[in-house]
């Protein structure tokens, strides 16, 4: 199997490949960087999702076959064999928190070394026994009292201080998805949270500035993160995202979950109308093979199924986001996307349960890409892409530091034994 690289991804001149693993579909794109950033989708493979649910590994033979499937696609599309994967982290296991940190500074020039500090006494302050760390970011530095602070290098003070947005995951969700992306001899190059590389996909800056909260809405899990002065400030998730909607019209109309998926896209919605009592759908019946074995129901009881998985979905985001204090600088504004989002009616209930201007996001940043691999529901993977080849200052530090061997990662030894012993 291949070796666990030394040195980290090189950004200019370079190949990243990163790697969706999703509840519905398992998402690969190959894409070449150049000297000046700019990115090229080479190659692209996505697959039926099998094995996982709700972002967590559940049968290991399944998860590796769809995950196969994926990575092979986008190798012959590419003309490559990859062998660094960055994957994707969702799951109801992922959440934050915000420290606050600082350190005495002598009235000494800040300098590099003093960022990594600041960082690293950020990552100390949280149990690795209990979370992996997949992203430490500084929300905002203060030097001697003086907040607001966006890079301090270079400026004298006595005392640098950082208030620092960490988003964890659950080491067991976390290394169990290393060891299932290893049997398919790949290496985890790093993880990145699902709703992080969305907003870095769907945002526009000034909605980042003035405060906005993105909602992924993917098959398992949707998850969401709030923005605020240009900032990550607050990340979450919860275990329901779009199966969930079909699993409820399958148990609610008596039909298989193909059927259900079908009558979700054509007929499906989240808002009811004055017409939908007069307009009929057509329900095949769970076990009834044959065409004419149909059950006709009006629009209004699909959407009668449909309407309070969503409203769930909302009401349980504005109650995380209103405990965590984040919703003060969420300003008023959401952006929805993922291919839940696509859904009808969700916008506007959206907008009605969170009190905000709704509008539905989509990907930009890599251009060349056709519309069937460009869309709500291919953000979080597009937005690894933008991540890599745009990462903070502070990871791109950090990664610098841990790769020289600076910080000693449990998660690494965990890799190496399976690549090792598999």
């Amino acid at each position: 199997m291949a070796k666990t690289p030394k040195t980290p991804h090189k950004i200019g001149n370079g190949s990243i490949t990163v790697l969706d693993i999703g509840t519905t579909k398992i998402a690969c794109y190959i894409a070449h960087v150049d000297s000046v950033g700019e990115v090229k989708v080479v190659g692209i493979g996505h697959h039926l999702s099998k094995g996982i649910r709700s972002g967590i590994i559940t049968d290991f033979a399944e998860a590796e076959a769809s995950i196969i499937s994926a990575v092979h696609a986008a190798e012959q599309m590419a003309g490559e064999t990859v062998e660094n994967v960055v994957v994707s982290l969702s799951g109801g296991n992922l959440t934050s928190r915000n420290v606050t940190v600082e350190m005495t500074m002598l009235g000494e020039e800040v300098t590099d070394r003093d960022i990594m500090d600041i960082i690293e006494q950020g990552r100390a302050s949280i149990s690795h026994s209990e979370h992996d760390i997949i992203h430490c970011v500084p929300i905002s530095y203060y030097l001697d009292g003086a907040r607001g602070i966006v890079d301090p290098r270079k400026m004298f003070g006595k005392k640098l201080g950082a208030d620092l947005h960490i988003i964890t995951g659950l080491p067991s969700i976390t290394r169990n998805l290393a060891h299932c992306v290893a049997r398919c001899h790949l290496n985890v190059q790093e993880y990145v949270a699902s709703p992080y590389a969305s907003a870095l996909a769907c945002l526009e800056e000034d909605e980042k500035q003035l405060g906005v909260t993105l909602v992924d809405m993917g098959g398992g899990v949707t998850s969401f993160t709030v923005f605020g002065g240009g900032k990550n400030i607050y990340t979450d998730a919860i275990p329901i995202g779009g199966i969930h909607v079909t699993n409820d019209i399958a148990r609610g109309l008596s039909t298989n979950l193909s059927h259900a998926e079908r009558l979700k896209t054509l007929h499906g919605s989240a808002v009811a109308t004055s017409a939908d009592d007069h307009v009929m759908v057509e329900v095949p019946q769970l076990g009834e093979e044959e065409s004419d074995d149909v059950n006709t129901v009006p629009r209004s009881m699909l959407i009668g199924v449909i309407r309070p998985r969503i409203e769930e979905i909302f009401e349980m985001i504005r109650g995380k986001i209103d405990m965590s204090g984040a919703g003060t600088y969420a300003g008023k504004r959401v952006v929805l996307t993922g291919g839940a989002s696509q859904l009808l009616g969700v916008r506007e209930m959206a907008a009605t349960l969170l009190g905000k201007q709704v509008r539905l996001g989509r990907p930009h940043g890599v251009p060349g890409l056709a519309e069937a691999v460009s869309g709500p529901a291919f953000s979080t993977a597009l937005g690894m892409l933008v991540y890599v080849t745009k990462k903070p200052m502070e990871e791109q530090m950090f990664d610098n530091h841990r790769n020289r061997g600076g910080l000693n990662f449990g998660l690494d030894k965990v890799v190496n034994w399976f690549k090792e012993n598999f």
